[in-house]
This record gives structure tokens, C-alpha cells and sequence, in this order.
């Protein structure tokens, strides 16, 4: 297990984008690691653990928040039992005290030398949580609410009504104009979006950033939130609908996301876009 550096980040970055195959379950994205560099390139690679066999990477496990781990297994090692009581022993070992026992949380969606692992070692089911898709073969429906990109080199960006919508969609958010800019020079970024989408009077009722890891592989909607003034009015819809287009545009195979199984509105939200439900996966918790 190794701590990367910042100088480390694009090539973790793209490898994590070389493990997002159509068929496999919804795992740690580029994207996720994107989002999270509104924190800083220090307090990006400060979050991230690399497990290699010889030496290639061969799973990477991203801090997310505090006493939870998310996973990305390379397919190659999928049933590589060897890596999977490795990443047990860290687990157990020296990310011990960043995963305490009871508390601590690992989403492992994919591979199943770890899944089968961890469930020998008695850790047990947490939150359930809803997996959509939608294939993006087919071009998307247009929509009516104005749309536009957020675009941090002209003078009328819209940064300002990114941060409103983030802000009241999610309360407490940490998104601010810095936090925005540290995340857009990221090197995720480079195959990102951020939306806008507007009332008919100009008001920013809904935002999201769509992150894409390639052509041909599937891209994931981090995140996306209606302003609760306009709520209950199709925005949510839209912007999802919008999401989508914009991922086939950047060649995207399909859109994904996921969303707590108790968040049924984001659940009917996204499946009235469109998105079909994969199915309900659970993180394991620390015994």
C-alpha cells in the first residue's frame, strides 16, 4: 500500500479511468476523485492509498469522508484473493484508526476477492444505495429550461449560480468560487462539465458536473441539485437529461450515478430521465 503525491494524481487519475468497463458494477470513478480536488491537489493525493502487484497499480482506495473508504479494484484483479487479504491486513493495520471498528465504512462494489474477503472477516451490510444507468448510444431528448456551461475563462461565467444551486440543494455544501477553481485545474476536469440550468427568468434553479473517463466508457453525474426555491417543477429531470447529452457529446458510453436508496425523490427523478435501475448494493461496515 502507497501514499501518492500530488505529482502522482494524473496518472492514478486515468488509470482508475482505464477500470471503468460497461458491465461492471458502478466503482470509484474518476470523477469521484475529481470532485474531491475542490479540496486542493494535497488534500487530494493525502486521501488516496495504492495497492500494486509487482508494479502496476491494483487497487486504489479514495478517504471520502471521514471513516469511509471507497474502492476501485482493476478488472484484472478482481479475484486476486492475494491483493484482497492485503487490503484487509491495511484495513485492519495501518487504516485502522481512519476506519475504527464499528464505525468504520468500505464501499466495495466491485471485486469479488475483497467482497468475499471482507464478509469472512464478519464485517457486515450499511446503507443501501440505488445504481442507475442509462445507455447514451441513442441521442437524448432536448429540453426546454436554458442550459449553459460553466466556463471559468469568460467574463460572464457562472460560477456564482453553480455555487447558489450547490448550496441550497445541499446544506452545509463546501463548494465556494476557490474550491471551484482548485477542482476545474484538476486533471479530471479535463473531461468534465459543469451545467447550469435556468428558470425562464433567469433564475438558476438546477446545476450538476458530469465527468467522463474516456470515449467509450462509462460517465458518472457528480453531482447534480435543484435550488429549493424550484423545487417540484422538472428541473430535476432536465438537468439529468442535460448530463446525459453532455456526456455523449464528450463520447461517453452511458451516464451513471448512484444515490441512497432513502433518497426515493433522486431515485423517481432519475428514472423519469430515463435511467434504468441497475440495482441496490450495501457498503460493509467494520465489525
Amino acid at each position: 500500500m502507497l501514499k501518492p503525491t500530488a505529482t502522482d494524481l494524473p496518472g492514478i487519475i486515468d488509470t482508475v479511468g482505464s477500470w471503468q468497463r460497461e458491465g461492471l458494477p458502478l466503482q470509484v470513478h474518476p470523477g469521484d476523485l475529481g470532485w474531491y480536488q475542490r479540496f486542493g491537489v494535497e488534500a487530494l493525493a493525502s486521501a488516496l492509498r495504492v495497492w500494486t502487484v509487482g508494479d502496476e497499480p491494483a487497487a486504489v482506495g479514495f478517504l471520502d469522508e471521514s471513516e469511509l473508504i471507497r474502492m476501485a479494484i482493476s478488472p484484472d484483479h478482481s479475484d486476486d484473493q492475494a491483493l484482497a487479504e492485503a487490503i484487509l491486513a491495511d484495513l485492519n493495520g495501518d487504516l485502522s484508526e481512519l476506519l475504527p471498528a464499528g464505525k468504520g465504512i468500505v464501499e466495495a462494489r466491485f471485486g469479488s476477492a475483497l467482497q468475499h474477503t471482507l464478509t469472512e472477516a464478519g464485517w457486515g451490510s450499511d446503507e443501501a444505495w440505488t445504481t442507475l444507468h442509462r445507455d447514451l448510444s441513442e441521442p437524448i431528448p432536448s429540453v426546454t429550461q436554458r442550459i449553459e456551461t460553466v466556463d471559468p475563462d469568460r467574463a460572464d461565467n457562472r460560477i456564482a449560480d453553480r455555487i447558489a444551486v450547490e448550496s441550497s440543494a445541499f446544506p452545509g455544501s463546501s463548494l465556494t468560487s476557490d474550491r471551484w477553481r482548485s477542482m476545474a485545474d484538476g486533471h479530471a476536469y479535463k473531461q468534465a462539465k459543469c451545467l447550469v440550468g435556468f428558470t425562464a427568468d433567469g433564475a438558476p434553479a438546477g446545476a450538476t458536473t458530469v465527468w467522463s473517463a474516456g470515449p467509450r466508457r462509462p460517465g458518472v453525474i457528480e453531482p447534480l441539485g435543484v435550488h429549493g426555491d424550484h423545487r417540484g417543477h422538472g428541473f430535476g429531470v432536465e438537468m439529468t437529461l442535460a448530463a446525459a447529452a453532455a456526456l455523449r457529446e464528450m463520447g461517453a458510453s452511458s451516464v451513471t450515478v448512484a444515490t441512497p436508496t432513502s433518497n426515493t425523490v433522486a431515485v423517481a427523478t432519475y428514472r423519469a430521465a430515463g435511467m434504468s435501475i441497475l440495482g441496490e448494493v450495501r457498503d460493509f461496515c467494520r465489525p
